[in-house]
């Protein structure tokens, strides 16, 4: 018995230390990258023209930060990105609510259809030529709403906040009706303040995909005055030289190569997000489990 129990106990720790070794190459493969990322913006022109810069910035230099910050272009299209993500999550979080609290009442005639239409469309889409046709129909090219209507409600999300709903216990809602309440007021003063960690964590997926979202702005604007932070970044990477910050002359002058602009545009519209998340994440398990699984 002794020693099947011990045979036990050297399974688990081996388990144990796989996952571990799993979790920690995870880890390093999405932290070195990133920590590349930050030690090129850091480093001087020498290091990064020989190649020198791996995990560690070399040469300590700050040029390449000055150049972004001190771009009006720049700041203002970060400036720009950060409302249009507070709004674009403001109304998707409304449209979400108001589309999944009804969804709940069986009472609600045709709602199995209307769940099979919104499960379908996670599935199956028009395509890129018919969004494009459809927002350009809209009067919405070179327009800040072509980047909120079109993807106003995520269909995942949907199912998950409806799905936390229908958690909480009907007792509740009864007692509000007996009380004289009516559906709204019972949203708003019950369900919703009983939904606060699915509600956070909904509100950052939206949040984090309006903010890393560069495709359909690529695609509906073409007025460089409208361009939110990812597409001017896209539009760093991609052409691999300084663009709509400064002159290739000018970051000559200043000790600062392409390459390190790029660092550091890259870590200027990341950081934002990224102070963001920490605050969110402790209702990440919470909202996602108790939305994922009726209880």
């Amino acid at each position: 018995m002794t020693n099947q129990v011990e045979r036990k106990m050297q399974k688990v720790r081996i388990w144990d230390i796989v996952i571990m070794a799993v979790i920690t190459i995870a880890l390093l493969i999405c932290l070195l990258p990133f920590m590349h990322i930050i030690s090129i913006s850091l480093s001087s022109k020498q290091a990064i023209i020989s190649n020198a810069v791996t995990i560690f910035p070399r040469g300590w230099d700050f040029n390449a930060y000055e150049i972004v910050f001190q771009d009006a272009r720049m700041l203002k299209s970060m400036g720009l990105t950060i409302g249009l993500t507070l709004a674009y999550t403001i109304i998707s979080m409304i449209m979400s609510i108001c589309a999944a609290y009804p969804l709940t009442k069986e009472g609600l005639k045709g709602r199995s259809f209307f769940m099979l239409l919104i499960v379908f469309t996670m599935f199956f889409s028009g395509g890129l030529i018919p969004d494009y046709l459809l927002v350009k129909e809209l009067g919405l090219l070179d327009n800040l709403l072509a980047l909120i209507v079109p993807g106003m409600i995520s269909a995942f999300n949907l199912i998950i906040l409806r799905t936390f709903f229908m958690s909480i216990p009907s007792s509740l809602e009864e007692s509000a009706y007996l009380d004289g309440s009516s559906h709204i007021n019972t949203l708003i003063r019950i369900v919703l303040p009983l939904s606060l960690p699915v509600l956070a964590t909904l509100s950052l997926f939206y949040a984090v995909s309006r903010w890393n979202g560069y495709m359909d702005a690529l695609f509906y604007i073409t007025n460089p005055e409208l361009y939110p932070i990812q597409l001017k970044l896209y539009q760093i990477v991609m052409n691999s030289m300084v663009t709509d910050l400064t002159a290739q002359e000018g970051a000559m002058q200043t000790n600062v190569v392409p390459e390190g602009l790029k660092a550091a545009s890259i870590m200027f519209a990341t950081t934002p997000i990224l102070i963001v998340y920490p605050w969110l994440q402790r209702y990440f398990v919470s909202g996602i489990m108790i939305g994922a699984v009726k209880g």
